[in-house]
């Protein structure tokens, strides 16, 4: 006789009762059929009761790990061209970008974002016009179920974001890394020819992997891809999620490193400043994440379009050079300016400066019409916001360093830019391998930023850059 099968729909009228918990059975099957003594079944744990439209299979698993593998693959070809060119523009000295971008001279500066913007508009005009109708959006794709990645134009797209990265302008690096490991899981599933379904979470999968891979967190990016991109973090996501991000991961260090993306950041410990700051600038941080966001979105919206974009990107990078001259850490994309704030380095002055200006020249570079992402310009401005808010903090109730308010706001930052709590979390304890003992602090921060942010308004980095439905 067949399993019977029971479609789980949870409502306040409709609670499974106790002989439907009983006679509900996984698909697929166990290899042990035989129940414990109890008689109760382990469907009874909600996570547990099958595969749902997506059941495992010996196929299914070698695409998933054929999409680990070039997403890591990946991700090292677009850090291999930010780095290269990060390089060309301002050497390859001691310390890091900013450091190096401070000892190069005004001039030089300029001249990088304006040769950065003379490429990148051509670029990006001549690929939307010969890729005409193809798709490079892995969050829509993903969402909707409609449409596939376009293998060319996420690509090049990809590879003319990272050069304009590495020459200074001010968006996130993982938008590539990102799509083309949802790329990998779209080649991955037409190889194996995987259900639309299959498809689905092998795409997202590979999105995870592909920020997994270039900032070494693979919990994180499983998560990423299981909270974000799927909206769940039941067995049957995690577990595919888990294996794509670890698998990217490590064939990343085939040439990126091994260790935290922050290094030498302190294990903050535990205070009841940190309590109080947390209560407070929890709700703050919701509200400004919310005004950022949709500031992004409208940007996104009216960005520059049509032949207009040659140009656009020279002048928006330009004047991101100037501004610049003063705040070296505007230029890229925020890593360093954060790395400080984790360290407890700079001034008020530059901490507001950097915090007033960091998401108005992402946004004039989005605007511009560039692509790039946006993960890494939200932690850098809530880690620099939590700096700066940390220094007024302590001159009324001292007793922590200026390093464990920047972590607990890049935290709650990234939480509300997300919409995802447990993601935001897990990726600022990975990238700085610190505030373990810091969690209660951190989690309420997070915790009231993401229910502001989801009360006031809701929309993500990612949703609120969605495009205009045909």
């Amino acid at each position: 006789m067949p399993a019977r099968t029971t479609t789980l729909r949870f409502t306040r009228r409709s609670v499974p009762g106790d002989d439907e918990l009983l006679r509900r059975v996984r698909v697929p099957p166990p290899l042990i059929s035989r129940r414990l003594p109890s008689g109760r079944g382990a469907t009874e744990q909600p996570n547990v009761t099958g595969d749902g439209d997506t059941p495992y299979s010996a196929r299914f698993w070698v695409a998933l790990i054929l999409t680990g593998v070039a997403t890591g693959l990946f991700g090292d070809l677009m850090m291999l061209i930010l780095f290269s060119f990060q390089h060309l523009a301002f050497g390859t000295g001691p310390g890091d970008f900013e450091t190096r971008v401070t000892a190069a001279s005004g001039l030089r500066r300029v001249v990088s974002l304006l040769v950065a913007g003379a490429f990148g508009g051509p670029a990006w005009y001549l690929l939307r016009r010969w890729t005409a109708g193809e798709r490079s959006d892995v969050d829509e794709i993903v969402w909707t179920g409609r449409g596939r990645l376009s293998f060319r134009r996420t690509l090049l797209s990809g590879a003319i974001s990272e050069v304009v990265i590495g020459m200074g302008a001010s968006i996130g690096r993982e938008a590539a890394p990102k799509a083309m490991g949802g790329v990998s899981g779209e080649l991955a599933s037409g190889l194996f020819r995987m259900s639309p379904a299959h498809r689905r979470l092998l795409v997202a999968c590979g999105a995870g992997a592909g920020l997994a891979c270039v900032y070494n967190v693979p919990l994180g990016g499983a998560l990423f891809a299981s909270e974000v991109m799927l909206g769940t973090v039941a067995l049957p996501v995690v577990l595919p999620a888990l294996a794509c991000s670890a698998v990217a991961t490590a064939v990343s260090w085939l040439y990126l490193p091994h260790h935290p993306a922050y290094v030498n950041i302190p294990d903050f410990r535990f205070s009841a400043t940190m309590l109080g700051f947390s209560l407070v600038a929890g709700p703050v941080i919701g509200v400004l994440a919310s005004f950022y966001i949709r500031f992004i979105g409208w940007v996104s919206h009216h960005r520059v379009e049509g032949r207009a974009t040659i140009v656009a990107p020279m002048v928006a990078f330009g004047l991101l050079g100037v501004a610049g001259l003063a705040l070296p850490g505007l230029f890229g994309n925020g890593k360093d300016m954060a790395d400080r704030a984790f360290l407890g380095i700079g001034s008020a002055g530059v901490l507001l400066g950097l915090w007033a200006l960091k998401p108005l020249v992402t946004a004039l570079c989005l605007g511009s019409g560039a692509q790039g992402g946006l993960f890494t310009p939200f932690m850098s401005t809530g880690a620099v916001f939590g700096a700066l808010a940390g220094l007024g903090w302590t001159w009324m109730w001292p007793g922590s360093p200026i390093g464990a308010f920047a972590l607990v706001g890049s935290a709650a930052m990234l939480g509300a830019a997300l919409q995802a709590p447990l993601a935001g979390l897990v990726l600022v304890v990975e990238l700085t391998s610190s505030g373990l003992s810091l969690m209660v602090p951190v989690v309420i921060a997070t915790f009231l930023a993401t229910a502001v942010a989801r009360h006031v308004d809701g929309y993500s980095i990612y949703s609120a850059r969605l495009p205009r439905h045909p």
